[in-house]
């Protein structure tokens, strides 16, 4: 159905589906049908560069003819059809830029179909690009859309052919986007212009209540953030509403279309959205867990296109982009043969992941050891499982008594972490400011050899042993604020578990003075933990 909207009303932008196999063809299939007689379909490769993608000098024919040839670019090309994005959260930010600003100025009409291909949950395209395309769907769950399954008994037992105004349809879709906690207006003007549509397809000169369900479905429900409140929860003194002359059945009861429209999109709402809001990956995020930064390289890694400079200090010459740049000049320039100058030089360009370390600071004083220090242990080894696949490395921290001990320095060795897990001693006193400046002092240390860390602290939160050794509370509390607060200030990413029975606020003021995500895990078993840290790096 989204294939069909796009080809109806190609001023939806396209669609980003994830999943592969024959139905995704089926979804182009579907879409290049729909699509006038002639509409080209072109592919845009992850790595493409601004010649290829926005046009510019033809080198083959403007060596040949002593001229400049100019050539269109892909988005030209695809005028008028659909351009394919193969493994989109592969695409740079300044592609995605590209697109998005050709999709705003509508100087090109084409419907753009991004394949996410990534294969962790939060492996997304990028967010300039994914807010400008109406549709999102999850082909991997394409059982579930078979057959209807998720429709509301409201939704499903209503005349909903019955005509609506457009007013009506524009109140009812930008309620539900609240509801939702969609903050995007693009959103909300997607789903009336897939209403427009879906009354097109359907034969009808003006909107239908089905017509405005279907748009909720298909937009707003990919895209909720969280769960509407109950409707019982509305001020008990707010304002009655404005009295009018025209009734409720006369105006096509927009009150009852609210319900069915938000009712609709709660149909089609991610089957794990309460997992992902309560790990607060409702929106996009940044990066991909357990990632390290990207960084510009010369050598080596992804292409990101060239630019001019001179080779040499691990730069490495673009030849091809070096002529590109030289050949309109060529009839100014005399002599025979192909006459190149230093400002024509173009280098390669790469991109790398820098190597990404989780320092894990873990409590293993008397009040927290012997309830979470088997999940801690658990937690960490999941974690060293994926460590092989995704270059990442580990560090322990462990804090007790009066000071805190590096158990384990940056590895990716699973026998060595085993071996100094099983080794973690636990009671004592918390020296909490211990452990976060011992883990504070191995995450600078790791950044400054090119390193990617990101701390993760398990603790209650109630330190009782100062910086200095000393068994003063109040001291203990104060240098715990000061040693998180630099934390923060060092812009060092991070976690904070709090794994007391019942959490209480210093936790959480600990977690917003590190600038942290707080998560409480009172009852976490070390798989809980192991999820709840790869969330917390993904967002």
């Amino acid at each position: 159905m989204a294939a069909r909207l796009c080809a109806i009303d190609p001023g939806l932008s396209g669609m980003v589906l994830r999943g592969g196999g024959e139905v995704r063809d089926a979804v182009i299939a579907t879409l290049r049908d729909g699509m006038p007689d002639g509409a080209p379909m072109r592919r845009v490769p992850s790595h493409i560069d601004d010649e290829q993608l926005l046009g510019g000098i033809d080198l083959t024919a403007t060596l040949a003819l002593g001229r400049a040839v100019a050539q269109a670019g892909l988005l030209a090309e695809a005028d008028g059809g659909i351009l394919v994005l193969p493994m989109a959260e592969r695409l740079s930010d300044a592609v995605a830029g590209r697109l998005a600003a050709a999709i705003d100025s509508g100087a090109s009409r084409f419907v753009v179909v991004a394949l996410d291909d990534g294969m962790e949950p939060d492996e997304r395209p990028p967010t300039a690009l994914i807010e400008r395309l109406a549709f999102r769907v999850d082909l991997t769950e394409v059982v579930r859309w078979r057959g209807g399954e998720g429709l509301s008994p409201d939704l499903s037992a209503r005349d909903s052919s019955t005509a609506i105004t457009e007013a009506d349809a524009v109140d009812a879709l930008v309620a539900s986007a609240a509801a939702l906690g969609i903050d995007s207006a693009r959103a909300s003007l997607f789903a009336l212009r897939a209403a427009r549509a879906s009354a097109r397809l359907a034969g009808r000169d003006s909107m239908a209540a089905e017509d405005v369900a279907l748009a909720a479905r298909l937009v707003l429900g990919p895209r909720a953030v969280r769960m509407p409140a109950p409707s019982d929860e509305s001020p008990p003194d707010a304002p009655p509403p404005p009295a009018s002359d025209v009734g409720d059945e006369e105006r096509g009861e927009p009150g009852a279309l609210d319900d069915i429209v938000l009712a609709a999109a709660l149909a089609a709402l991610p089957r794990d959205i309460l997992a992902r809001i309560a790990a607060g990956r409702g929106r996009k995020t940044t990066r991909a867990s357990g990632a390290g930064e990207r960084r510009a390289s010369g050598a080596r890694g992804r292409p990101m296109g060239a630019r001019a400079g001179m080779p040499g200090g691990g730069r490495r010459l673009s030849l091809i982009d070096t002529l590109r740049a030289a050949a309109p000049w060529q009839r100014l320039r005399s002599g025979t043969g192909v006459k190149i100058r230093r400002d024509d030089l173009r280098i390669r360009r790469f991109e790398t992941r820098a190597q990404a370390l989780t320092i894990f600071a873990v409590d293993a004083s008397g009040s927290s050891a012997l309830a979470r220090l088997a999940e801690a242990k658990g937690a960490v080894e999941l974690l060293l499982a994926e460590a092989y696949v995704k270059r990442a490395e580990v560090a322990l921290v462990a804090f007790r008594g009066v000071a805190a001990e590096l158990l384990l320095p940056p590895t990716r060795s699973l026998v060595r972490a085993r071996r100094s897990l099983a080794e973690l001693p636990g009671g004592g006193g918390t020296p909490l400011a211990a452990g976060m400046n011992a883990a504070r002092e191995l995450a600078q240390n790791a950044r400054a050899r090119g390193r990617t860390p990101f701390v993760v602290l398990l603790t209650d939160g109630r330190a009782n042993i100062a910086a200095d050794g000393t068994a003063v509370r109040a001291v203990a509390e104060a240098d715990a604020e000061a040693a998180a607060r630099a934390i923060g200030a060092a812009g060092i990413a991070a976690a904070f578990v709090d794994i007391s029975a019942r959490p209480r606020p210093e936790g959480a003021a600990l977690a917003a003075a590190m600038r942290a995500r707080y998560l409480p895990l009172p009852r976490a078993d070390a798989a809980a933990m192991h999820a709840a840290v790869r969330a917390a790096q993904a967002g």
